[in-house]
């Protein structure tokens, strides 16, 4: 299968959600999204860490350093109180952006 390219302004909503029920450091993240997508959306590290800055920043997830997996220190994320309120906002905004596109589609396939 081909590798996707991200839409602008998706990530953020992958990374909340791949935060939804634990704190992950950043291979996690990168991981648990390759994973779910069935290895269709790959995130590089030049894009992950400036996602994260932007989400750290509006006050949606929080930071703490760890040890991870292999007994290295790692920089663990969580989705904070608002965190959670904008995943749940950022995901209906998704699935009406994709029903809206769905409906164009289907449109110019009838037409």
């Amino acid at each position: 299968m081909s590798k996707l390219e991200l839409l602008q302004g998706t990530l953020d909503l992958l990374v909340l959600r791949t935060l939804e029920g634990e704190a992950k450091h950043g291979y996690q993240i990168v991981r648990a999204i390759r994973a779910l997508s069935s290895e269709a959306l790959q995130v590089e590290e030049g894009a992950l860490y400036p996602a994260l800055h932007r989400l750290k920043a509006r006050g949606w997830i929080r930071g703490s350093w760890g040890v991870s997996e292999n007994n290295r220190r790692a920089k663990f994320y969580e989705l904070t109180a608002d965190g959670r309120c904008a995943l749940e906002e950022q995901s209906r905004q998704w699935a009406r952006y994709v029903q809206a596109v769905g409906a164009v589609l289907d449109g110019e396939a009838r037409g």
